[in-house]
């Protein structure tokens, strides 16, 4: 599959704000500055379509990116940014839970993490609610670039362990820098856009 033309089609923070349902989506979702703005740059061949910050909570809305007009990946808000009000995460959950919730074209939802870090409560509880509706379970370990090649398989155990992945091919090893394994996960979002959701109607 070959991007030929991607756009940011719709920043979105209430439901009546979204773009209508004609086209199938893919959302990311991940813990603040984790790298969702970054992956998503390097899988449309983009440099900064997804805005990018080093500073964690860069994004706050449900942002639509169209590919080919054909699909739409979507970047859904950061969560876990501790230098947040209650309130102010209390409005970011309600957006992800909006967001996922009431989509009937949301084909899957992958789980962003640091291939770095161990994952957290709020990225188990997100993994659980991901297989719990229906979803493959999908997981891309961001950051590669930034860890020894000897540190890697030990991380990504690290990872499988903690959300209890017993499937190797539901983990990707990903590097926004170099594309490491971008080939593979492009074949992946393929095969989810021909044959649909992991939802059983």
């Amino acid at each position: 599959m070959k991007i030929i033309n991607s756009d940011l089609e719709k920043i979105a923070f209430l439901k009546e704000q979204y773009p209508d349902e004609s086209l199938p989506e893919i959302a990311f979702c991940g813990r603040s500055n984790v790298g969702k703005s970054s992956f998503i740059n390097s899988i449309l061949d983009r440099k900064n379509l997804a805005r990018t910050s080093s500073k964690p909570g860069k994004t706050r809305t449900v942002n639509f990116y169209n590919a080919n007009n054909e699909f739409r990946l979507v970047d859904l808000p950061g969560y876990g940014y501790a230098q947040t009000s209650k309130s102010e995460k209390r409005k970011w959950a309600q957006v992800i839970e909006t967001y996922l919730n009431n989509r009937r074209n949301l084909y899957e939802v992958f789980l962003i993490v640091d291939i770095r870090h161990k994952p957290t409560v709020q990225d188990k509880e997100m993994y659980n609610w991901i297989i719990e509706s229906g979803f493959c379970g999908f997981v891309i370990a961001t950051k590669l670039d930034k860890i020894g090649k000897t540190m890697i398989k030990k991380n990504l155990n690290i990872i499988k362990k903690e959300l209890n992945i017993d499937d190797d091919n539901l983990i990707y090893e990903y590097s926004s820098t170099s594309k490491t394994n971008k080939k593979a996960v492009m074949e992946q979002l393929e095969m989810i856009l021909k044959y649909g959701s992991g939802i059983e109607e």
